[in-house]
């Protein structure tokens, strides 16, 4: 019996040491992407193809909010999310639109594209099947990014919103379609890739160093205080887009690490009596203003990453099951920081921009 008992003892270990693994195999497509066949394009020019647009039109000198999803969709049977999934399109509405669309929501009209996401599974490998996956899924936001411009800006100022894979996507939004066309650069408030890792050097626009400052790029990645190996493997894996379009290592590169307290890349600590605000908002009716949890983080960069302190509040900490705890929190650390920044940045870009 005892040694019934030990070896179960050790199932049971293993099983647990290597549960992720074993997830994540579950939602491997098993099928090479190359013969893969994708599920049906949206067409942007029906509002079936968007989460969130416009409830009405524009006001003169209203300011826009273009956000790209992080990702809902875990894999299975698919390597990238159809436009028709009730689970990852639900998942949207009740935990990634209050979270993360709403502290930009008093700043701009919303523009919010479903799209062919890659899996979460593609994202946990660094096969090139995923990265296929992954390129996939910007052909959408480039079309949806197009069609907005040529239907629905009309000239006014803009910020660029991302989320995880939806920040990286934006990453190469800026580089494509943003930067390189003074005409919309112009136009750009500021771009925020929440928990998306992006290269310090050469970015499509310059990083935001200053609260008083309009046209740049606020990108950054937390970990916990104390990570383990403090957050080293997390930039060892990173995928980033490289200059002709191909998703190449970070490594060895420094990732850019931009403070929401702060409103800066600093390496300066912000402490908790300078943070604004935490929410959790899952759940919450869509347009309802969450209550802030106030003082509940300190927050620096160091090595690339935002190094956050443990929140005091048990609402503020990832649940859930092996996908959900890798995908985009249920909460947002940041979100009267951000709401107070965006706000901030446009009042800046209109006294700067005739």
């Amino acid at each position: 019996m005892a040694g019934l008992g030990s070896a179960l003892g050790v199932l049971v270990f293993g099983v647990v040491l290597f549960w992720g693994d074993l997830v994540s195999s579950a939602l491997d497509p098993q099928v090479p992407f190359q013969t893969y066949t994708p599920p049906t394009a949206p067409d942007y020019a029906t509002p079936a193809a968007w989460h969130l647009l416009p409830a009405g039109p524009a006001q003169t000198g209203d300011a826009d909010i273009f956000f790209i999803p992080p990702t809902t969709y875990d894999g299975g049977a698919n390597w990238n999310a159809r436009l028709n999934s009730t689970r990852t399109n639900r998942q949207f509405e009740l935990v990634m639109a209050p979270n993360y669309v709403g502290p930009f929501v008093s700043v701009g009209r919303v523009f919010a594209p479903r799209y062919r996401q890659a899996s979460l599974y593609s994202l946990t490998t660094l096969r090139e099947d995923a990265r296929e996956a992954r390129r996939f899924a910007y052909g959408d936001i480039r079309e949806a990014f197009r069609r907005y411009l040529a239907k629905d800006n009309d000239g006014r100022p803009f910020v660029l919103v991302g989320v995880e894979q939806g920040g990286t996507l934006g990453w190469r939004l800026l580089a494509d379609e943003i930067a390189p066309y003074p005409t919309i650069r112009q136009r750009l408030v500021a771009a925020y890739l929440i928990e998306t890792i992006t290269p310090a050097d050469n970015p499509p626009v310059p990083p935001c160093t200053a609260q008083a400052q309009a046209g740049c790029l606020a990108a950054w990645a937390r970990v916990g205080e104390g990570a383990i190996d403090d957050g080293r493997r997390i930039l060892d894996r990173a995928l980033v887009w490289g200059p002709s379009g191909e998703l190449e290592n970070l490594a060895p590169r420094a990732a850019l690490c931009f403070n929401p307290i702060l409103g800066a890349v600093t390496d300066a600590t912000a402490p908790e009596r300078l943070h604004l605000g935490a929410a959790n908002a899952t759940g919450l009716e869509w347009g309802a203003r969450p209550a802030f949890m106030t003082r509940q983080v300190s927050a620096r960069c160091d090595g690339g990453l935002l190094k956050v302190s443990r929140p005091r509040s048990a609402s503020l900490q990832q649940r859930g099951n092996w996908a959900d705890r890798r995908k985009a929190p249920g909460f947002n650390l940041f979100y009267a920081d951000l709401e107070a920044d965006a706000k901030r940045r446009l009042a800046v870009w209109r006294g700067q921009t005739p």
